[in-house]
């Protein structure tokens, strides 16, 4: 076999041409620095964006949906602002309402007197004991899960769903039958038919029983010892009859809004967010990568969420390539912001981030140039040595 300055091998016969392993090598390693290149950490961010549409069978399609840039500026501000008031005030109109009277149901304990006729007194029970619990009910005349009220020279009686001034008056028609011209006093001793709860980031979360006095959505709150140290004032949940509504506390009394205006329904589920379920995760040239967690107050604005995570690493990073991504629906929009000017982080310091919000800080060239490089170093180093190695 002929060796060739060329460096490569002639099998004899065949004039099949075999090159060196060195050779080889270099060819290799250039085709792991094409593909490192296109995988490269910190590579910098398409400006458009698709994401990919799954099928039936969980397999990518071709189809791709569009993904919009929208860039960050005081008018875009003002836009996504009176989107999310306009959102706020659909579901804050859907809870105003005027307070009710209260109506009697099943599990009330009610107390009657009919004066001038001490007999029915004795129908009313004994006086509760020193050591009773705070939960066992006070003596008087419980309504059945029917809704039907037992008494005297009355019988059974429906009740549910009237007022106490309702039931006074019924009670003194059908007493009327067996006395003369009665005179009846009807109050509710104990309310145990209607409840809301309050979930959540409260102090004493629990059921909350609904009396003679309207419960309010402020009311509620404060009778479960307020918000915690943890609570998000922007994200209560209230859920009544299957559909949630969102309420940001914050900026109702930011714009005005009385809380006490949201009147509470038997049932009603009060549900207040934590600030950690809410975060927003920073990534890319910052000083520390992390969760950036809102304000108590719910509040969280770029600038914010860019402190809390060191600032812009002013080494590494290209501030012109500042991104916040947010999902919706099911897709996701890209907002952008040239962040190299010091006047940019007034745009920053007002536009609003959202739970799950990622906020990217892209890599400058030479940052990029260098991660290439360094995921190229390994490849080139082996096939170097594996090149020495043969000869």
């Amino acid at each position: 076999m002929k060796q060739l300055k060329s460096r490569c091998y002639v099998l004899p016969r065949s004039g099949i041409k075999v090159f060196s392993m060195s050779r080889l090598a270099g060819v290799a390693a250039l085709q792991l620095a094409l593909a490192a290149c296109s995988i490269a950490p910190g590579m910098k961010m398409q400006q458009s964006a698709t994401l990919p549409v799954s099928g039936a069978a969980g397999q990518a399609q071709t189809e791709k949906l569009p993904v919009p840039t929208t860039e960050i500026t005081l008018s875009s501000i003002d836009q996504i602002s009176s989107e999310t008031e306009h959102r706020s005030d659909a579901s804050i109109s859907a809870l105003l309402a005027h307070a009710q009277a209260y109506t009697v149901g099943p599990g009330d304990v009610l107390q009657i007197t009919v004066w001038d006729h001490p007999e029915l007194a004795a129908a009313l029970g004994a006086q509760p004991p020193a050591n009773a619990r705070t939960y066992d009910p006070p003596p008087g005349f419980v309504i059945d899960e029917k809704g039907y009220l037992r008494f005297p020279y009355v019988g059974s009686l429906r009740v549910e769903g009237m007022t106490i001034d309702e039931v006074q008056q019924r009670l003194t028609e059908q007493l009327g039958k067996s006395f003369h011209n009665p005179q009846v006093t009807a109050r509710i001793a104990s309310f145990r038919a209607k409840q809301v709860y309050v979930d959540g980031e409260v102090r004493t979360p629990g059921a909350q029983a609904i009396n003679d006095v309207p419960t309010t959505l402020y009311d509620a709150i404060s009778h479960a010892g307020g918000f915690s140290s943890a609570a998000d004032q922007s994200r209560i949940t209230l859920t009544r009859n299957g559909q949630s509504y969102d309420i940001n506390f914050t900026k109702m009394l930011q714009r005005g809004l009385n809380p006490s205006k949201i009147m509470l329904r038997p049932g009603d589920l009060v549900r207040v967010a934590a600030r950690e379920e809410n975060g927003v995760f920073v990534l890319g040239e910052v000083g520390k990568p992390l969760t950036a967690l809102p304000q108590r107050s719910g509040q969280l604005t770029l600038s914010d969420a860019i402190s809390q995570a060191g600032s812009i690493n002013s080494t590494t990073a290209d501030a012109a390539q500042l991104y916040v991504i947010r999902g919706v629906g099911k897709g996701a929009h890209v907002y952008h912001l040239d962040a190299a000017s010091p006047v940019s982080m007034v745009l920053a310091n007002r536009f609003e981030l959202q739970p799950k919000d990622i906020v990217y800080v892209d890599g400058n060239g030479l940052v990029r140039f260098s991660r290439v490089l360094n995921l190229l170093l390994p490849g080139i180093t082996a096939g170097l040595y594996a090149g020495l190695v043969t000869k």
